[in-house]
């Protein structure tokens, strides 16, 4: 079966990811996975695909946006999975276990949701790969599952409270 061009690239990364763990005799098939699928919010054209591996490492998270203002844009697990709404408000705040202030994926607190910024090219493509500690794919207070992916309209300045001012909601998908 031909898999469609998104999900065989998220797919192929995934295999690098887990590669790149050292992990063998896994791939992306076997592994403990999530995955969400990005649609366009707020009348913009943003779509994509969001891949979460758990790994020995932590959490591997493989994102790809397309149609998308090149740029920098902030890049955030939300509390709900609940997309529905025009400009994805239903979706909640930052997914934040914790109790943490808003802060970059690196700094040693932030919200379990701070995933960064994700560069866009000129082309209207971007790609980010990050692990976190922060996140589980399986069952519990930090899982990923039934929460959502959003993909902003503004670079994330990683230090605003409570968003980063990252601004709108340009595109949202659950993770399952």
């Amino acid at each position: 079966m031909r898999l469609p061009h998104r999900l065989g690239w998220i797919l192929a990364a995934a295999g690098l990811a887990l590669a790149a763990w050292g992990v063998s005799g896994v791939n992306a098939e076997s592994a403990t996975r999530a995955m969400a699928t990005l649609d366009a919010r707020s009348g913009s054209n943003v779509t994509g695909q969001v891949a979460f591996w758990e790994g020995p490492d932590g959490v591997k998270v493989v994102v790809h946006v397309e149609n998308a203002p090149p740029g920098l844009h902030g890049l955030h697990i939300h509390e709900k999975g609940d997309c529905s709404d025009f400009e994805a408000k239903n979706a909640g705040g930052h997914f934040n276990p914790t109790g943490a202030d808003h802060a970059g994926p690196m700094d040693e607190k932030h919200h379990a949701g701070d995933l960064g910024n994700i560069e866009v090219q000129a082309d209207g493509t971007g790609t980010l790969v990050i692990t976190s500690k922060m996140l589980t794919v399986k069952d519990g207070p930090n899982s990923v599952i039934g929460r959502s992916v959003i993909f902003h309209e503004k670079a994330d300045d990683l230090k605003t409270q409570p968003t980063g001012n990252a601004g709108g909601r340009l595109a949202c998908g659950v993770i399952k």
